[in-house]
């Protein structure tokens, strides 16, 4: 198995090196990001937050602001060494897994990333994967967290109902969107 697909002996994969630096996604507490990567940069962790600036109407002005791309979000190019300094600081909540695995971001990702955030005049939003019947789902939050499953049936944007095969038998539950977890993020980029 190559470095980069490195798995444990419970079977998780984890994708950070001793000495090669990769990018990874941190979770930040609300409206926290600019702080955290103020922080990291002075523990001198290679940390990038995507900007976007927006031209914001008040009733006597125009104001040029930047805000985040992504909500919550912090990138991080690190090594194993620095792992534990980037869950230390301040207003951290963790990092970005995928069923547990610790995976790393592609440098194209990133790249694209960093190309959207300098076009001007895109009014860009981050949303979470969509849901689709079929897609296989986990639980991420409440009392069932690690339960895992298959969208059935959508309810609306936010509600969809999950067959849950764990038990033996298949369990029909409906669940909120914000406890399913999903592979990767969608971009949806709208004209200025």
């Amino acid at each position: 198995m190559s470095s980069l697909h490195k798995r444990s002996a419970s079977g998780v994969v984890n994708h950070i090196h001793e000495s090669e630096p990769r990018w990874f996604a941190v979770y930040t507490r609300a409206k926290s990001e600019k702080f955290v990567q103020r922080m990291l940069n002075k523990k001198g962790i290679h940390a990038w937050l995507p900007l976007q600036k927006l031209l914001r109407r008040y009733a006597r002005s125009t104001r040029l602001t930047e805000k985040p791309l992504i909500n919550c979000y912090i990138f991080v190019k690190i090594v194993k060494e620095q792992y534990v300094p980037v869950l230390e600081t301040e207003n951290v909540a963790g990092f970005v897994k995928f069923s547990k695995n610790l995976i790393a971001i592609p440098d194209i990702e990133i790249d694209l990333l960093k190309r959207i955030t300098l076009e001007e005049g895109l009014d860009i939003e981050a949303i979470p994967g969509t849901f689709e019947e079929g897609d296989p789902v986990e639980i991420s939050a409440g009392n069932l967290t690690g339960m895992k499953g298959m969208i059935v049936k959508t309810e609306g944007k936010r509600r969809f109902q999950v067959a849950l095969g764990q038990l033996g038998y298949s369990l029909l539950i409906t669940v909120d969107a914000a406890f399913l977890e999903k592979r990767g993020l969608v971009f949806e980029i709208h004209p200025a």
